[in-house]
């Protein structure tokens, strides 16, 4: 009987969960690398995971955020309206930002993002596009940013807090930790 390694069980778990939490649009899922900057091919993982850890870490940062492809379902558990579609010129689009105030408490854990990344869409539906995490400003007392799977923070001094974009609903080609994505648009669909 042939046993699985950790990585490999970590790969296996990931393309189950991908096939089965996929978007409920026509959009493919950002790829598993945080250096891959080209176009995803047929399959939803274009590279192999940087990491057994990187690859757990977003899976289960997609398996806590798929249910939000409901935006209905991110207010009924707390998730409240942040701001409108933002256009960061030379970047590509932020979204549309819910942010859950409970989190704010400085615990970086990719089971209970801070924030939601959407998308304006037909009809104003709003697509799930990525998940922010955020730490605020007041309780960082290292002298650099916090980092995530080796991507660093972003201060973002208007909200009082350190932030990190994570794109895992859309490809990004600026990269998966990128501020903006040029794929996502805050032109609304009729």
């Amino acid at each position: 009987m042939r046993t699985l390694t950790s990585s490999r069980a970590a790969l296996l778990l990931a393309l189950a969960l991908i096939a089965c939490n996929e978007a409920p649009h026509d959009d493919v899922l950002a790829p598993l690398s945080p250096t891959d900057d080209t176009e995803l091919a047929s399959s939803p993982v274009a590279t192999l995971p940087a990491s057994a850890d990187f690859n757990r870490s977003l899976v289960e940062l997609r398996r806590a955020t798929a249910r939000y492809h409901d935006i209905n379902a991110a207010i009924a558990d707390g998730f409240v309206f942040l701001h409108a579609c933002e256009q960061r010129p030379g970047e590509g689009a932020v979204g549309i930002v819910y942010v859950h105030p409970a989190r704010l408490d400085g615990i970086l854990d990719p089971s209970q993002p801070e924030a939601l990344l959407y998308e304006p869409g037909n009809n104003g539906q709003l697509k799930l596009v990525g998940a922010e995490l955020v730490i605020p400003l007041s309780v960082w007392t290292e002298e650099n940013p916090p980092e995530f799977l080796g991507a660093q923070f972003q201060p973002e001094e208007e909200f009082g807090v350190f932030g990190l974009h994570v794109w895992i609903w859309r490809h990004n080609p600026n990269g998966m930790f990128a501020p903006g994505n040029p794929r996502v648009s805050c032109e609304i669909d009729s």
